[in-house]
């Protein structure tokens, strides 16, 4: 296989399952703030079954935010240790060393923004999930 089609493999797949992660993580988010704006605490006759109702797919969403940062770093080294055999196979121009390096660097850019907006949404959802489990507390007393 050419050693171009495996470098562009390696950073638009990369990036590719980045943004599909992405699409998930706004998707839950998205999912979870309907759920929490229509729901009603006092449906629930324990604290447990609401605490299950109120975290289901936060998991996805936390481990997306911690596991996207390296997605993204694997994808950069991938195409570094590419960049380097390809230098060492031929007599390369700098500039086409220089693009090649600047694509590998945008897969740890995409992982850090997926990250971040990833852990941002998990932030607001635990916020409204502690908050809805005070006010059915609230309603127990």
């Amino acid at each position: 296989m050419n050693i171009e089609v495996l470098k562009h493999l390696i950073d638009y797949g990369v990036i590719a399952l980045l943004i599909f992660m992405s699409f998930i993580s706004v998707w839950f988010f998205i999912e979870r703030v309907i759920f929490y704006k229509k729901l009603d605490v006092n449906i629930y006759k324990n604290k447990k079954a609401l605490e299950i109702a109120l975290t289901r797919h936060l998991t996805i969403i936390g481990t997306i935010a911690s596991n996207s940062v390296y997605i993204g770093l694997l994808g950069t080294v991938l195409a570094i240790m590419l960049t380097f055999m390809t230098m060492s196979g031929s007599n390369i121009e700098a500039t086409k060393i220089m693009s090649s390096l600047a694509l590998a660097l945008k897969a740890t850019a995409v992982g850090l923004v997926v990250a971040i907006v990833s852990m941002i949404f998990y932030n607001i959802l635990s916020r409204y999930a502690e908050v809805l489990e005070s006010k059915y507390e609230i309603k127990e007393i």
